[in-house]
């Protein structure tokens, strides 16, 4: 979905594109910092685990931006990604990042970007009935069942 010419606030994005895509979330604003996945478990009261990091990565072959969705309790084995991807993937500049997303880092959500990217998911975040994402903004958070988030954003499942 592209949502270049839409002007509205990144929270909004986030809940106009999961409500076109058929899910139903709650974005909680709350009063402290989700930036890291630890943080964001404690204001979430809930594991490590089940918070989604959004990384965004550049690809060395052709400059693209990737999306991969980790579990908060996991790093991206960065070897095993560039074996998967046939590329060298390295941090993607956070200016590129908010031209391309409307997102700034700490606050990247899985869905409502200003430009489709390709998304990928964590196998491990399946593991749990509920997950919890970023939805624009750094002390603002949705929960979802991981399933039915994949399903609708398009992600495809990898290992990291």
């Amino acid at each position: 979905m592209n949502m270049r010419q839409n002007k509205t606030s990144s929270i909004e994005r986030v809940r106009q594109q999961a409500e076109l895509l058929g899910l139903s979330i709650d974005i909680l604003e709350l009063p402290q910092s989700t930036r890291t996945a630890d943080e964001a478990a404690t204001a979430c009261k809930c594991e490590v685990g089940q918070i989604v990091k959004s990384m965004i990565f550049e690809r060395s072959d052709n400059g693209t931006l990737v999306l991969i969705l980790v579990s908060g309790a996991h790093n991206a084995d960065m070897a095993h990604l560039k074996d998967y991807f046939g590329c060298k993937l390295q941090r993607a500049d956070p200016k590129k990042i908010r031209e391309e997303t409307g997102f700034a880092i700490g606050g990247i959500s899985p869905l409502g970007h200003l430009n489709p990217i390709p998304t990928f998911v964590d196998k491990t975040l399946l593991s749990f009935e509920i997950v919890w994402a970023a939805a624009g903004k750094p002390n603002a958070v949705f929960s979802v069942a991981p399933t039915l988030l994949v399903q609708a954003i398009g992600a495809t499942q990898i290992d990291v």
